[in-house]
């Protein structure tokens, strides 16, 4: 069952959607663009020392980010067609999978749930359940059973072999499915965040809105070797973001942590993170981070974006802009018009 406050709500993103972040995946580079003066000005210095020499090297890097930004111009719009047109002709492999339920969690998560849940809960107290790992305030633990785990990867490749079409889930990763088009928002990702992660980020996260998460991004992506091996180096579009490693068999392909983003990159030292399947990695969006190349076999993660729009009304994470709101699809970006009311007075304090 939904929050009745976060049912109500009308979800926003932030303008810079359209002119920031994004990814040029020649040169490993995030740009913004507003203008071609700006963008020469901004970047043809730094563009040649990458390898972007010619004029028509750059005019194809032109090219990219036209196609990027009218993508996203028409994302809520060609994504809401999408989920139709899905919702008709698509015939899932499993469909009981698409309902959360309990059984599909692993015992050592309903563990640490149960605990977060009680009103005896404290930090010291769940520290003795999750071990922190070597990038600060990473924390892996079990979150889905085996037997789950191979019926959603099942799933995704009954969806990703029919004619049903799909949208990527970002600019990074070239190959991936968005759930929410699939149809899991509802009866899955969203009682697993509201029932199961909230208590949790609540005790690990009350500092960057982890007791106030009202909406989500959720998708899949997929590395192999003939595909996209790795993922380079950024943060994410949340608050706090949980990955979950599903499958299939695969070697190498850690996680690797820097610092907080506005912690210069000279200034950082990274931490590589174990990460195997059913396993979920839970830290802050705003962490540095990326993924190791895969050096066999085929991988799939599911990542949950997780958003307090207590948070992101007053600072968009992705411009560092106070948002200037564009009415979105479903959870959009996580943005409101106006403050939800608080579902723990702490996250005001923050």
């Amino acid at each position: 069952m939904r929050d009745e406050d976060d049912s109500k709500a009308t979800f926003y993103t932030c303008s810079c959607f359209t002119t920031d972040n994004i990814f040029l995946e020649d040169y490993k580079l995030h740009v913004s663009f507003v203008s071609e003066q700006q963008f020469r000005l901004d970047y043809q210095t730094l563009l040649g020392r990458l390898g972007c020499v010619t004029e028509q090297q750059f005019e194809d890097v032109l090219g990219k980010i036209s196609q990027e930004v009218e993508r996203r111009r028409c994302l809520a719009l060609t994504s809401a067609e999408r989920a139709a047109v899905i919702k008709g002709v698509y015939q899932p492999l499993h469909p009981h999978i698409y309902h959360l339920q309990e059984s599909y969690l692993a015992p050592k998560f309903r563990q640490v749930v149960d605990y977060c849940r009680s009103s005896s809960a404290s930090d010291e107290g769940l520290s003795d359940l999750l071990e922190e790992e070597a990038a600060p305030r990473v924390y892996r633990f079990p979150v889905f059973t085996r037997g789950f785990c191979e019926e959603l990867v099942e799933e995704l490749e009954h969806f990703e072999n029919s004619s049903a079409p799909k949208g990527r889930p970002n600019t990074m990763n070239n190959y991936g499915i968005l759930l929410n088009e699939l149809g899991f928002d509802e009866g899955f990702i969203t009682p697993l965040r509201e029932q199961y992660l909230r208590p949790l980020t609540s005790l690990l996260y009350p500092d960057c809105g982890g007791r106030c998460l009202d909406s989500h991004k959720a998708f899949v992506v997929k590395y192999d070797m003939n595909e996209d091996l790795d993922l380079s180096y950024h943060y994410d579009n949340a608050e706090v973001t949980l990955n979950v490693s599903l499958g299939r068999e695969f070697t190498e392909g850690n996680l690797y942590f820097g610092d907080m983003r506005q912690v210069p990159l000279s200034d950082t030292e990274c931490s590589e993170v174990e990460h195997q399947v059913t396993e979920g990695l839970l830290h802050r969006g705003q962490h540095m981070h990326g993924a190791l190349p895969i050096s066999s076999g085929q991988r799939w993660n599911l990542i949950i974006w997780m958003r307090a729009s207590q948070e992101r009304n007053k600072l968009c994470p992705m411009c560092d802009r106070r948002p200037v709101l564009v009415e979105g699809e479903g959870f959009a970006d996580g943005f409101t018009k106006h403050s939800a009311p608080l579902l723990n007075a702490i996250c005001a304090l923050t």
